[in-house]
């Protein structure tokens, strides 16, 4: 898997995640989405990694995923953000993954 992140982008993680220690993931959550098929993906920032979590490097440093979800994701994506909106994107070549994706600081220095 290779995951692109665009000047915007990276702007903006390197904002969020300024003087805090964790790991930057990109998350494919399904809590309260009713099944596993209809996840949404988030970037968290965590304190630990989970044992499922695969390292995929980028420019910017590391960003993990959960190999059990790898299989909702494409195997080229870009993280880009958009000013417009406020917020990060996902993109495959071909689509959009989630246009409007989050940022959840979920370490205990918040």
């Amino acid at each position: 898997m290779d995951i692109a992140i665009t000047e915007a982008a990276a702007r903006k993680i390197k904002e969020r995640i300024a003087g805090k220690n964790g790991y930057l993931k990109l998350k494919y959550d399904t809590d309260g989405c009713g099944c596993v098929v209809s996840g949404v993906t988030a970037l968290w920032l965590v304190n630990e990694l989970d044992s499922d979590d695969r390292e995929i490097k980028t420019d910017i440093g590391s960003i993990y995923t959960e190999k059990s979800k790898e299989v909702f994701l494409d195997e080229n994506l870009k993280i880009d953000f958009s000013e417009k909106a406020n917020c990060f994107q996902l993109k495959t070549p071909n689509e959009y993954l989630n246009p409007r994706m989050s940022f959840f600081d979920k370490t205990a220095g918040r």
